[in-house]
């Protein structure tokens, strides 16, 4: 009976030697992610709750903040902002949506392109512009006085210069939402003579809502943390991102930053937890029988979308001409002639050619360092066995810095690296630690894009290999990699944009000779240099887009050398 039982006993696998190159791998990648992003926060965390001297302090601190009037009233000013922001923005990013995936209107394209086009740009060239617009020398100050606004700056200023802002990536989730439907729905819908507002009601909202509460919580995350935008055109009307600023720059105040901080991470978690909720309670638009949604031509439906999109989309043209038409304007508003004065002065005067270097430098190590580590990463959680005890820590690190904004994230790097006993602290005020800071704060994005693209693959892949004995980067090397080169130029191309226009995650970190393109454009203005100011702005959007372009050609060559066989019949 004992020799029965011994041969029913489960067989016990050995770890072949590769996979424990695997764990190694992805151990050293969760110690990264533990050094570059939770090291941070407990920092931040920590500082809130000491005084001066160092010394545990409790709420001292966060009483403190809230008994001074002004620094309370920025916490009121930043959440409405935020609501009123996320109010506007997002049914004008649904009904824009609704055009372009449940319309027949004409130039979709085209209409989609204009509006995605500020994520080229750093966010405060909507505010530059806007003060060309509206402020003390505007076009149409007129025109807004008589309206009842006396002046541009301050909130209103701010709250036009966030919808700008915010518009193109509420727009990008709302357009995935309502791309997946189930045109059987619609079709027994039609059958049973439903409304169109019923069905509206009954089909598409509740099929979008996860898409409706993820592009809410963006865009109110994104107001509420934003630098640029206030600090560009927000005037005496204090915001949090404005007042750490402040506080640990200006006033030398690092306890009372850091409670600003964990204010400013507050509704970034809250939005986080609320989005994972919402993510559970979300079901599946589109099953293995389902029909995808087609939709029909209806002239007055579509007649009505194509006009509300050439308004957006002229509203749109109007901020960045704007800005563009400014920038080479010779001396606004008096002499409007055509010049390169504010190239000039920016680039070889103010000494923008060093900063412009930085930040190509920049975007570019940030795009092939975040590109190399987020795929590794994700291939070694997705594709690897083993060391089930360490996956789950990693996942969350890979999906927190989608909660932390960047000017908690910065201010963190400054209590971390910067502290003498830290082994790190030779980093600090390095183009590395900007590099670092910039790969971890968009790190979720690029992870699950990644994760998107390797779960597209069959495990097979990886099992036939492992019964031939072939180590898994031979796998890796010549099946994933090959296929999944798409995805890494998606990657790549988003991190290479976001570093090129980033300002809060790293507004804390440069140095002067690593100063960053998109921080002298906060200089230009402070220096009351705005012509120059919306030249640099112009100057990197134009980059931005360049880049794309470049990035098209390089994924079409991609496309013809790795994905051929796609089309194999």
């Amino acid at each position: 009976m004992a020799a029965v039982l011994d041969s029913a006993a489960p067989v016990r696998q050995r770890v072949h030697w590769t996979d424990r190159t695997g764990h190694l791998a992805l151990a050293a990648i969760a110690l990264a992610l533990a050094a570059f992003l939770a090291g941070p926060l407990i920092a931040i965390l920590a500082q809130s709750v000491e005084d001066s001297r160092g010394e545990f302090a409790g709420l001292d601190n966060f009483f403190a903040y809230f008994g001074t009037p002004a620094l309370a009233q920025s916490l009121w000013n930043s959440v409405w902002v935020a609501l009123l922001v996320t109010a506007i923005v997002l049914p004008a990013a649904f009904l824009f949506a609704c055009a372009i995936a449940r319309s027949c209107m004409p130039a979709k394209a085209v209409f989609r392109t204009i509006a995605l086009t500020p994520l080229l740009a750093p966010s405060l060239l909507s505010a530059i512009s806007f003060i060309y617009w509206f402020g003390n020398q505007g076009v149409l100050k007129d025109w807004m006085q008589a309206l009842g606004i006396e002046q541009i700056y301050g909130a209103p200023g701010i709250v036009l210069s966030q919808i700008f802002s915010v518009f193109p990536h509420v727009l990008m989730i709302l357009v995935t939402a309502l791309s997946l439907a189930d045109a059987r729905l619609y079709e027994a819908a039609d059958a049973l003579g439903t409304s169109r507002a019923r069905k509206f009601f009954t089909i598409t909202l509740p099929g979008a809502k996860y898409g409706v509460a993820s592009a809410a919580m963006v865009s109110f995350t994104l107001v509420i943390t934003d630098f640029g935008i206030p600090k560009v055109i927000g005037g005496n009307f204090n915001v949090l991102a404005t007042d750490v600023f402040q506080l640990v720059i200006g006033q030398q105040d690092f306890q009372k930053g850091a409670v600003v901080a964990v204010f400013l991470l507050a509704p970034a978690l809250l939005s986080f937890v609320v989005d994972r909720f919402v993510q559970k309670k979300q079901t599946s638009m589109l099953t293995a029988r389902a029909v995808p949604y087609a939709p029909k031509p209806r002239r007055g439906f579509d007649l009505a979308m194509t006009a509300y999109c050439l308004a957006v989309a002229l509203l749109m043209c109007a901020v960045l001409g704007m800005a563009i038409f400014a920038s080479f304007v010779k001396f606004w508003p008096y002499d409007l002639s055509f010049s390169l004065r504010h190239y000039v002065f920016g680039i070889i005067d103010g000494e923008v050619n060093v900063a412009f270097l930085n930040s190509l430098k920049l975007a570019f190590l940030t795009a092939t360092a975040g590109t190399a580590v987020v795929f590794v990463g994700a291939y070694l959680m997705e594709k690897t066995h083993g060391a089930d005890w360490l996956r789950p820590g990693v996942q969350l690190l890979a999906l927190l810095p989608m909660a932390v904004p960047g000017l908690v994230l910065g201010l963190g790097y400054i209590f971390f690296f910067n502290a003498p006993q830290n082994p790190l602290n030779f980093l600090y005020h390095s183009l590395a630690i900007l590099v670092l800071c910039t790969v971890v704060h968009f790190y979720t994005t690029g992870h699950l894009t990644a994760v998107t693209a390797l779960k597209a693959l069959d495990a097979e892949f990886e099992s036939v290999s492992a019964s031939l004995k072939v180590p898994f980067w031979k796998t890796f090397w010549r099946v994933t990699l090959p296929i999944c080169t798409p995805a890494l130029v998606d990657i790549s191309r988003y991190f290479f944009i976001n570093a090129m226009t980033t300002i809060s995650a790293v507004v804390f970190l440069y140095a002067p000779e690593t100063r960053l393109v998109s921080i002298t454009i906060l200089n230009l203005d402070e220096a009351g240099e705005i012509g120059a100011a919306a030249a640099m702005a112009v100057l990197i959007a134009a980059t931005s887009l360049a880049v794309c372009i470049l990035y098209l050609g390089i994924g079409w060559l991609v496309e013809r050398r790795t994905q051929a066989w796609r089309n194999l019949k």
